[in-house]
């Protein structure tokens, strides 16, 4: 089941909610518990059933572990046995992971290197593995640090299903969770939360259905149904991609922050502006926020401490390899890899050049080397095929040829008929990517909201409850509620 879709807006998220709190008025503490994992599964289980029994099997054993592990807190003589439970634990996640969402890119590089056939297993990608299990590695080091420890199976599962995050994040700790369930006041209805709460999901609507969706038609088009592309619509695109990406991806998250604080519940932040950003250091602490936090505690930081010295190119070093795991986990594909690559790359020139140098650049500048060096590495992260990148980073250097639109060649010929002197040539594949009359204006409206507008927390945070805000929401909602029948999936549903 999708956030974008009628079912869930309609059904599934209101008839949760008010059940969820005649049972807390009730008094049937339990009950609303097991009524949240109910509808949580359910919510999973909407998407293809045959995932449920993964995603249980991976909470319990989890939890198995966990517990097993807190047993053997105390003597010396134990820790290895504690060890030993949480490499168990480990593996088991990492393997589960791994055979589901990288066994047949390994077969692939394994037949291309030493020239053999094994057969793929064409294993279809289980719904939120990625998340789910990385939520609870999270879980199992906090609690083998001794840091949590939750001794109740139907709150633990809880935290790892509670629908508004389970899919696609934000990626969740335990601590910051599980004490706002346990709370007598997040038990009863909170109107301000439930005013704040539609609010940022009636905005994380309007970007998905309507500006995620829209910028799409011409990113799919541009990747997937061109076979050349020149220089304007190349970086028109490229950049119809990257603003998708964002406004998708932090719709979610901001569906997510409005579908748990009906509930009670503040999730973390996710996004930051990060388009705003003036250096790669500053764009991943606004991008994607909880797995930057989580990759640098969880991966990071352990390979830091494993050297007996650590120097600036060490570290440097570790930001690289990191950021080429962190880009793998995104997706079973050398383009991902790239991805990460050549961010690890931008975040240690960003580290070299504030130790090195004292040079400081003028912050328009610095934003606009982060912003298209940030555009550019999402054109690996978006290509399905190598080819489909090298295709794009072509036109966009030139490499393909400059030429106009194909739209502009009338208004030339009619408007300025001196130009023509110059064997002006023009592109047709701007009707192949969708481009109307009215792309310009959308355009310069995403622009407006990426660079100069709030970002859904500030608005959230400054919110004044009054007929402004409701129907400022109610103008969103409704708008992209009209466009619903026309359901698309969010893109990280496929990381």
């Amino acid at each position: 089941m999708l956030f974008n879709s009628y079912e869930f807006v309609f059904v599934l998220l209101p008839v949760s909610f008010f059940v969820y709190f005649y049972l807390n008025k009730k008094k049937i503490v339990i009950a609303s518990k097991i009524w949240l994992v109910f509808v949580s599964l359910f919510f999973y289980g909407w998407w293809n059933i045959a995932y449920l029994p993964l995603i249980l099997i991976s909470i319990s054993f989890n939890y198995f572990i966990s517990q097993r592990m807190n047993e053997f807190d105390g003597a010396k003589r134990q820790y290895l046995s504690k060890k030993t439970l949480f490499q168990i634990g480990l593996v088991f996640n990492i393997s589960l992971l791994g055979y589901f969402k990288y066994m047949d890119f390994f077969i692939q590089n394994i037949n291309l290197a030493v020239g053999s056939e094994i057969p793929l297993l064409y294993l279809a990608l289980p719904l939120a593995i990625s998340f789910f299990t990385l939520q609870q590695i999270a879980y199992l080091v906090d609690s083998y640090e001794g840091l949590v420890k939750e001794k109740n199976f139907l709150n633990y599962t809880i935290f790892v299903v509670f629908f508004p995050q389970l899919i696609a994040g934000p990626i969740v700790h335990h601590k910051e969770m599980m004490p706002q369930f346990s709370g007598v006041r997040y038990k009863v209805k909170n109107y301000k939360n439930i005013v704040m709460g539609l609010f940022i999901f009636s905005i994380g609507l309007f970007k998905k259905a309507i500006i995620a969706d829209t910028l799409a038609v011409w990113a799919t088009n541009g990747f997937d149904n061109v076979e050349t592309i020149h220089f304007i619509m190349a970086w028109f695109v490229s950049l119809s991609y990257t603003f998708q990406l964002y406004f998708d991806f932090s719709g979610y998250t901001d569906m997510a922050m409005g579908a748990a604080l009906l509930f009670n519940i503040r999730l973390p932040q996710n996004f930051n502006s990060p388009y705003k950003a003036t250096g790669m250091i500053d764009f991943w602490k606004r991008w994607h926020i909880t797995l930057t936090n989580f990759i640098t505690t969880y991966i990071y930081m352990p390979i830091v401490r494993s050297f007996e010295k650590l120097t600036f190119h060490k570290a440097m070093l570790t930001t690289i390899v990191t950021f080429l795991i962190a880009g793998l986990w995104h997706g079973a594909s050398w383009t991902f890899v790239v991805f990460g690559g050549l961010n690890g790359v931008g975040i240690a020139a960003n580290h070299y050049w504030k130790k090195k140098t004292k040079f400081k650049l003028n912050r328009i500048l610095a934003w606009f080397l982060t912003f298209n060096f940030v555009n550019i590495t999402f054109v690996f992260f978006r290509a399905r095929e190598w080819d489909d990148a090298i295709k794009i980073l072509n036109g966009m250097s030139g490499r393909s040829g400059f030429t106009l639109p194909g739209h502009l060649a009338n208004i030339i010929e009619t408007k300025l008929p001196f130009l023509a002197q110059y064997n002006i040539q023009y592109d047709e594949s701007i009707h192949n990517i969708g481009i109307t009359p009215f792309t310009p204006f959308w355009v310069l409206f995403v622009i407006i909201v990426v660079c100069y507008k709030q970002n859904s927390i500030e608005l959230m945070d400054s919110i004044k409850i009054n007929y402004h805000t409701a129907i400022y929401a109610g103008f969103l909602f409704a708008w992209a509620a009209l466009s619903l029948s026309n359901v698309s999936e969010f893109l990280y549903f496929n990381f």
